[in-house]
């Protein structure tokens, strides 16, 4: 018989409203840090008021705090406009993005991860299905790990950083 958990929860995800409300019940858990990998910047999802206002009262809350993003094709994200990418710019202390190196993009899933306990998992970007859960850290530091490597290999996307005028 399988023991009952003592902390978080995990469900799976089937919709674009439900991956919308497991990354902010994910992004809710963290308190110093977030490290998302995403393909586009998943519009109506990391744009989201109530995913944004996590984010910035991480942010005013903990002097510490770094969010970090690497996108694999941030061309629409940039062409499109994007809430993140503001707030970004306006807390580019803590919020920085890196656009995926081109050899390093054959990886098809997205992810967020909160303080290298809580994650949500697609395993294909282009559909919703996925897995959340809010207290798994053995496999939230296997991603952070995966997420580290790919950061250092990656560079700042410049585009992220210039402010409009």
């Amino acid at each position: 018989m399988e023991q009952a958990r003592e902390k978080g929860r995990r469900w799976v995800i089937s919709t674009k409203e439900e991956m919308l409300q497991a990354v902010i019940d994910v992004a809710d858990e963290g308190k110093k840090r977030v490290s998302i990998f995403t393909h586009d910047l998943d519009p109506g999802i990391y744009d989201d008021p109530d995913f944004l206002e996590i984010i910035k009262r991480m942010v005013l809350r903990q002097s510490y705090a770094r969010i970090r993003v690497l996108i694999a094709d941030p061309s629409r994200a940039i062409k499109n406009g994007n809430r993140f990418v503001h707030l970004g710019r306006r807390l580019n202390t803590y919020i920085e993005f890196r656009h995926v190196r081109e050899d390093l993009r054959t990886h098809a899933e997205s992810f967020c991860i909160a303080d290298e306990t809580a994650l949500v998992y697609r395993l294909q970007h282009e559909r919703w299905e996925g897995i959340a859960d809010t207290y798994e850290p053995a496999v939230a530091k296997l991603y952070g790990k995966m997420f580290d490597e790919i950061w250092q290999a990656s560079e700042v996307e410049i585009e992220f950083r210039q402010l409009g005028i």
